[in-house]
């Protein structure tokens, strides 16, 4: 009982601190002014790129009115599905995940950084 006591508050702390990373949708939203470009989140419109409302739980490749490239739409065939995981991979290195893709962002730098936006992403997934 004693080690358990002992160990539980550090093994606490090191999955806070190491395990997910908090998500911060007010920084998320700061770091998607890189993708406005491309994409709206907040609402059913396609720019250069498809519409992110609505991205979580979507399988890839299939929002309705965007023309996506053959790679994206096999991907989707194949069954990426955007999630937690899947927009992680993507979001750090997009040509890793969808060889092909014909979206040009090279990726985001920090996992911060991605947990952030794909909180930012989840507000409008609802």
């Amino acid at each position: 009982m004693r080690v358990f006591t002992a160990l539980f508050p550090m093994s606490l702390a090191l999955a806070v601190a190491s395990g997910a990373l908090a998500q911060d949708v007010e920084q998320g939203q700061k770091v998607f002014n890189k993708c406005k470009a491309c994409h709206v989140a907040d609402q059913d419109t396609n720019r250069v790129g498809p519409s992110l409302k609505g991205v979580i739980g979507r399988t890839a490749g299939t929002y309705a009115g965007y023309s996506y490239s053959p790679a994206m739409k096999e991907a989707g065939e194949g069954g990426l599905v955007w999630n937690d995981e899947s927009l992680t991979n993507y979001l750090r290195k997009p040509k890793d995940v969808v060889p092909k893709t014909k979206m040009a962002f090279a990726g985001l730098k920090t996992d911060e950084d991605i947990a952030n936006v794909i909180a930012y992403l989840k507000q409008f997934s609802q």
